[in-house]
């Protein structure tokens, strides 16, 4: 089956296929880093997110639809309405490889449609069709009635905050697994698209050499101690494990622990895993489907993760387990970005704690879980308060004005994320550099916080030890260096970071391994280098926007603010000591000017001299 690049028009149901440049996929291997080259190329400056014009790109990457292990991630991408720069999001399940098993490389889908519709893929037949039929469903209901026409099909789609253009609309696919950040849901609904669906193609064969290697990758995985948690508890284990050093950010990142963890870790959402799951050919299994069997929040739903559990427990003071997955329940069906989403909720509650802002219909107290749960219904229909924050706290707080900016915890209108940046430099670096916004998944520094010594060893040994220190800055920006360009490669190859950058059981030589396999001639520092001219791109992106150094910069709270942390009797303060060294530091490493954009000596280093002059 040939590799190919599909476009496909909704104004006017238009369809055309190309064969997929083999200099396009050496350059930058697929997946992500395929994608922003044509977003790159697609969408000018002039293109506004929300104009039928943006694009919406699912791409495949080079490992998806093999027997790699955790090969199982797409990625969407396009111009946010969110931060109104690069945007994309990556989610795992079965699209990824029925995207490559169909043979797609990237589906590029741009116009608009009249009325609601979907892409359907079905081997080599690509076609347009009517949703009318679903267009107001959850995204449960969307999938169950689509599956019906199809069946074993993956089904992406969006719920009604995509409809109603909630700015951090999420893309849910395979019954809870969500494209969440920066508002490709949102895109989805301005072209009045409710769904792609891709029917399942016949795997690629590949070579006994490929498998042998699979195998070995497979083994190392589940060797892995980390592993071993994640496939135990899932992501909530690192609940306990965040509070108990200060990283569990707190009443909108106000604080970074709280005294009532018992109620929402790992243990305590236990009771309530009725079933594992794993995205398709994944041997971590961290997914779990709860339920609330009885009361108020009785429902079922896949997660909730940590990151939905700390944005609707911790940060905003919430200790009632139940109503945390009931909440995130509501965001799966609804289609909303549970990070961002619990992040805005946290923002209207600081607000109302310093007499900003006051709903009569709600008490926007700290922890109360019937207010966290209606301020999610009334985002999603953009309905009330909800209406203001459904276009995120930077807009919010333009909206509601009186200071409140302060209380605004984003960069480049991007929420920041369940890190606390004062304990954690390099994640703190990372927020602020990320080509998305906040962002702990585009450089996810873990080396030092995880005290992943020979991942340290084999990766940045120049500044080990000293790295491995969480409160030095010094060396975090090569640490956040590295680990950018292997979260770059491994987005690109479509492969899980739970089996890679984030807890190490695979290096890029790993990887190099099984695409040489493939008969890919590559090695572990090409892939590293293909790694650094995807971020280089990225960011020449958001360049061409007009982005620069200023750009880059977290939010006074964690620059100007003391974080306390208890242990036991004694409490430790923790502060940024110097950010604008950091930032510094990193721009030099990456061959960037002061204003954070790449030398025309670095684009012509990394191939990418077509860039050059661009940015004026």
């Amino acid at each position: 089956m040939m590799r190919r690049t599909v476009t496909v028009s909704l104004t006017d149901r238009s369809i055309s296929s190309v064969a997929t440049p083999s200099e396009d996929i050496a350059a930058y291997l697929g997946g992500r880093g395929y994608a922003a080259h044509l977003l790159y190329d697609l969408v000018p400056p002039e293109v506004d997110a929300l104009d039928p014009r943006n694009v919406l790109i699912l791409s495949s990457g080079l490992l998806n639809g093999t027997s790699w292990p955790a090969a199982s991630r797409y990625h969407l991408t396009f111009r946010s309405p969110l931060t109104g720069c690069y945007g994309y999001a990556n989610a795992g399940g079965k699209l990824g490889p029925y995207l490559a098993n169909a043979g797609v490389d990237a589906l590029v889908i741009t116009g608009a449609a009249e009325t609601p519709s979907l892409v359907v893929i079905d081997g080599e037949t690509v076609r347009v069709e009517a949703a009318d039929d679903v267009w107001g469903m959850t995204t449960s209901e969307t999938e169950a009635r689509l599956s019906k026409k199809y069946p074993d099909a993956a089904i992406a789609c969006i719920g009604p905050a995509g409809e109603h253009g909630v700015l951090f609309a999420s893309v849910m696919n395979d019954g809870g697994r969500a494209a969440g950040r920066t508002g490709g849901g949102a895109v989805f609904g301005s072209k009045k698209l409710k769904a792609v669906v891709v029917c399942r193609s016949s795997s690629r064969s590949l070579s006994q050499e490929f498998r042998v290697e699979a195998k070995a990758a497979t083994q190392k995985i589940l060797s892995s101690p980390m592993i071993a948690d994640l496939r135990k508890w899932g992501t909530p284990f690192l609940l306990a494990i965040k509070n108990h050093v200060g990283d569990l950010p707190t009443k909108n990142h106000q604080l970074g622990q709280v005294p009532f963890i018992d109620k929402i870790d790992a243990e305590a959402f236990e009771e309530y895993k009725i079933e594992i799951k794993g995205c398709l050919g994944c041997p971590i299994r961290c997914g779990r489907i709860s339920e609330v069997k009885a009361g108020a929040y009785q429902c079922r739903t896949a997660g909730p993760e940590y990151e939905t559990i700390d944005s609707f427990g911790p940060q905003c003071y919430c200790e009632d387990a139940e109503a945390i997955i009931y909440a995130s329940m509501l965001c799966n069906e609804l289609g909303m970005d549970t990070l961002s989403t619990g992040a805005s909720i946290a923002f209207a509650m600081e607000c109302f704690e310093n007499g900003l802002l006051d709903d009569s219909n709600l008490d926007l107290s700290w922890g109360n879980a019937e207010a966290i749960v209606q301020l999610v219904k009334q985002i999603a229909l953009r309905e009330g308060l909800g209406g203001v924050l459904a276009d995120g706290v930077r807009r919010a707080a333009k909206a509601i004005g009186k200071g409140s900016s302060r209380f605004a915890i984003e960069v480049k209108g991007l929420e920041v994320p369940s890190q606390e940046g004062r304990v954690l430099k390099g994640f703190a670096l990372g927020h602020a550099t990320s080509n998305r916004g906040a962002d702990h998944l585009y450089g996810l520094p873990t080396i030092d916080t995880a005290r992943l010594v020979d991942a340290g060893n084999a990766m940045i040994p120049h500044v080990m030890p000293s790295v491995m220190d969480p409160s030095e800055e010094a060396c975090k920006p090569d640490l956040l260096f590295f680990s950018e360009h292997y979260c770059a490669v491994a987005d690109s190859l479509g492969v899980c970071k739970f089996s890679t950058v984030e807890t190490y059981p695979l290096y890029p030589e790993d990887l190099a391994k099984g695409l040489k396999a493939m008969g890919v001639n590559t090695d572990s520092n090409d892939l590293l280098s293909t790694g650094e001219r995807i971020v280089n791109l990225e960011r020449m992106y958001n360049a061409r926007l007009g982005l620069t150094a200023k750009d880059d910069k977290l939010p006074l709270r964690f620059t100007e603010e003391t974080l306390l942390v208890q242990h036991g009797e004694n409490v430790s303060e923790h502060t940024i000591q110097d950010m604008d060294a950091m930032l510094a530091k990193y721009y030099a490493l990456r061959g960037w000017d002061e204003n954070g954009i790449p030398t025309a000596a670095k684009l012509r280093e990394l191939n990418l001299g077509f860039l050059i002059g661009a940015v004026q």
